[in-house]
């Protein structure tokens, strides 16, 4: 379809008559049209087109073979009389122009705050809002015709065609059996009154106003392009291409909207040298008018002066902004562009500053005035906030059952009806004695004592109050310290707990939840406070102590009924007699491994394995070790190894290492003596949680650290330390020598002496410690974390070695 359009427009090129018929034809029909679509394909412009072809020798009558050879070969009538295929679309194809060079320098409408922006000047410039007119609306009846414009031509009754021409550039159409039909410049109205007389002379029936037995509709097909300028104080001034369907606003969006001095009040549309029209943007912005939007003809002139009068208003209004402004427009005007006052605007003046062609001058503009005061060039509208204060505003607080904000008035204008306006008094009013805060002339305030009682009962004289009075009435709450009372020990809910009148020891428990299992009944003590509000000396006694037995929750031995008193402490304490469940734990090579209850706070470690059917044959007792739990106080010990070895690693290697306190710890035991000789310093006592792990017998010595080759060897009984370290490769460069050591299964560590034989045992580990850049012995122990289970127990065991 694009293709055939712009060979047509080619073709209207051709017929204009820059071919000349003197030059000789060196070219066939066949040959002109591959050369029109070879160029169409390359992007030549029509009238590069024409010239190369009246170069070559191509006439008028060989373009017009050119053609329908063209529409033959397309199957495309040739939009004559013979008519033209009805299925054709009939929609027409959207102008596609190109507006990034236009916009891409524009402000966002995030750049667009509005403190100095004129409002509406955006309006133009945004990606948004366009003005691009629709092609494909119906057919204004009021469209003038014009060269480049298609027409439709729908002939229906006793005779039936459909033709389909472009306009020429001569402004006509060739219709057969007629001629040439000038459509130039007339309407879509006045140009299908016109078809209809004239094709009467070959169809019958078309101009019979009475009994017409055909008829006809002119419609517009493809739409021409019009070239219009856009002069002035635009944004991108020019000549550009649009659609003849496009109008004022459009020209103005493809000029990039007007420039920063540019007026949207006054753009002014000129057409063969008169100005038609003078077009106000605003009407569109506020009222939605688009009736100034005019559709634009070929050769038409939008001009954007310069704007006359630009004022700001800002303040408490809507749209604080610049506004321009036409010069018999009013202040009134004004703030209807900028939408109206605020709810907190101070609408009875504003403040207006003008130059004076001098210096500034301040005019204060009264309500009544703002409708004659005309603005001028450059004032600056503000519109103040109303005072933050009140005229009538009173204010009761504190032991009413309304309290709140009133209003002053004849009706409430004393201290009685504010109080019976906000429900009357609470319960726990303080009647002795009230204030009224009060605010002078001078802005400084004062407090009026009120009898409160006195005033409500009509025994004394009532006060009149004055705006902005508050008047409090205390609770006798406020006026008392009513500290908490707290609860601590064997209660399900030990806490503090709201004091309250005549509360006794045993609400107190209840309130907590009742006593744990394991509280005692027969100690419980409460501690009060000294308090003596007159005494004018020292007194050595801190505090008082009473102390109860209970049954089932209540006061037996002491005084039952006890009464507390504010910030009472209730202590009830754990009995000695109440020891819940302790287990401990064995497994590995083991008979009957597993958890035991201990029955005995001496239980040793030769109890728990006499308890659990002794030891298999293949246990390794040398190697047995016990994982224990750690308590609050091993934990702090723990705590502080880490911290010693954080200043001397730093806290960044301690992370990386992932080192932290740990919930258990491993104790070195010696199970073999313990078993021998039950009750003996190496027969240890157990405590709950603790775990007794037996491994296998292990035949193997594993040499670490410092060595050439770290390695695990088989165990030979009587071999020295320097045979095993031999199996390693021998000492590396940074060995440490003299200070090597060993590890057993069972979690004890020992100082190598001498050549070691007897202090080397099966499943021990020996380690030879580096040269290390710190002199520090935490430092060589982190090189052999690999010994213990985890970084934390190690830590735990060192620990353990400095409590010892």
């Amino acid at each position: 379809m694009t293709t055939q359009k712009n060979f047509n427009v080619f073709l209207f090129i051709l017929l204009l008559g820059v071919f000349s018929p003197l030059m000789a034809q060196n070219m066939s029909d066949s040959q002109v049209l591959e050369y029109v679509k070879d160029g169409i394909r390359q992007g030549k412009e029509q009238k590069q087109l024409a010239s190369e072809l009246a170069r070559k020798g191509v006439t008028k009558e060989q373009a017009t073979r050119v053609k329908q050879l063209y529409e033959q070969q397309n199957n495309v009538n040739a939009s004559t009389a013979t008519g033209t295929d009805v299925n054709e679309s009939r929609l027409r194809e959207e102008m596609k122009e190109n507006t990034s060079d236009m916009l891409e320098d524009h402000p966002s409408t995030q750049d667009l705050a509005r403190g100095n922006q004129v409002f509406g000047r955006n309006i133009f410039n945004t990606r948004n809002l366009t003005f691009e007119p629709s092609v494909n609306i119906a057919t204004p009846l009021n469209y003038r015709l014009g060269p480049g414009d298609e027409v439709i031509i729908d002939i229906w009754g006793a005779s039936q065609n459909t033709i389909r021409q472009q306009i020429s550039p001569d402004g006509t159409i060739n219709i057969q059996k007629i001629g040439p039909v000038n459509l130039n410049g007339l309407t879509i109205s006045e140009a299908n009154d016109y078809l209809k007389k004239t094709l009467n002379k070959i169809y019958n029936g078309l101009n019979n106003t009475n009994d017409p037995t055909s008829d006809i509709r002119l419609t517009l097909g493809s739409i021409r392009t019009i070239q219009i300028n856009v002069m002035g104080e635009v944004v991108q001034p020019g000549t550009y291409s649009l659609s003849s369907f496009s109008t004022v606003f459009h020209a103005l969006y493809r000029a990039g909207g007007v420039s920063d001095i540019g007026s949207l009040r006054n753009v002014q549309l000129v057409r063969n040298g008169k100005n038609i029209a003078t077009i106000d943007v605003y009407q569109f912005i506020m009222k939605g008018n688009i009736q100034d939007d005019i559709r634009l003809q070929e050769g038409d002139v939008v001009i954007v002066p310069a704007y006359d009068v630009l004022v700001k208003i800002d303040g408490k209004v809507k749209r604080p902004m610049r506004f321009e402004m036409k010069k018999d427009e009013s202040l009134s005007t004004l703030i209807s562009y900028a939408g109206g006052f605020e709810a907190d605007a101070y609408t009875r003046s504003l403040r207006v500053v003008r130059q004076n062609g001098q210096e500034y001058e301040v005019n204060t503009v009264k309500d009544l005035d703002y409708s004659v005061y005309k603005m001028r060039n450059g004032d600056v509208v503000t519109a103040e906030a109303i005072l933050n204060r009140f005229i009538n505003k009173l204010e009761i607080r504190g032991a009413v059952y309304r309290p709140g904000i009133y209003q002053l008035n004849g009706k409430l204008n004393t201290v009685r009806e504010l109080v019976n306006e906000a429900q009357g008094l609470t319960g726990d009013a303080f009647l002795n004695r009230a204030v009224l805060y009060r605010q002078r002339e001078d802005l400084t305030s004062e407090v009026v004592p009120v009898d409160i009682k006195a005033i409500m009962d009509g025994t004394s004289p009532n006060i009149i109050l004055m705006k902005n009075d508050i008047l409090y009435i205390p609770s006798i709450h406020d006026l008392e310290d009513r500290g908490d009372v707290v609860i601590h020990g064997e209660v399900a809910k030990p806490d503090s707990y709201s004091y309250a009148d005549n509360m006794t020891l045993e609400d107190l428990i209840i309130q907590a939840g009742g006593l744990r299992e394991a509280a005692s009944v027969v100690r419980v003590d409460v501690s009060r406070r000294i308090k003596n509000p007159r005494s004018t000396a020292d007194n050595d006694t801190i505090g008082q102590i009473y102390t109860f037995s209970l049954k089932e929750g209540f006061v037996v031995d002491g005084t039952p009924g006890f009464v507390l008193q504010p910030y009472d402490e209730v202590y009830v304490r754990r009995s000695p007699g109440y020891q819940a469940q302790q287990n401990v734990a064995v497994e590995g090579e083991i008979l009957f491994g597993g958890s035991y209850a201990m029955t005995s706070r001496e239980e040793r470690l030769s109890d728990l394995i006499n308890k659990a059917g002794g030891a298999t044959n293949y246990a390794y007792l040398r190697g047995a070790k016990l994982t224990r739990v750690a308590n609050a106080s091993e934990k702090r010990r723990m705590g502080d190894v880490i911290r010693l070895m954080s200043r001397q690693l730093g806290e960044a290697m301690i992370d990386s290492l992932g080192i932290r306190v740990e919930d258990h710890f491993t104790v070195g035991i010696d199970l073999e003596k313990a078993l021998a000789n039950p009750g003996s310093t190496a027969d240890i006592l157990l405590r709950e949680g603790d775990v007794i792990s037996i491994p296998k017998n292990n035949n193997t010595v594993t040499i670490n650290g410092a060595v050439m080759v770290p390695n695990t060897v088989s165990y030979i009984k009587g071999e020295d330390i320097d045979y095993y370290l031999n199996q390693a490769g021998g000492y590396s460069e940074n060995a440490k020598k003299s200070k090597k050591f060993i590890v057993y299964m069972n979690g004890q560590v020992t100082k190598v002496k001498g050549s070691g034989k007897k202090q080397i045992e099966p499943g021990c580990e020996i380690i030879v410690p580096s040269k290390a850049k710190k002199k520090t012995n935490i430092g060589n122990i982190l090189g052999y974390a690999t010994t213990f289970s985890t970084l934390g127990m190690m830590v735990a065991s060192i620990a353990n070695l400095i409590k010892k």
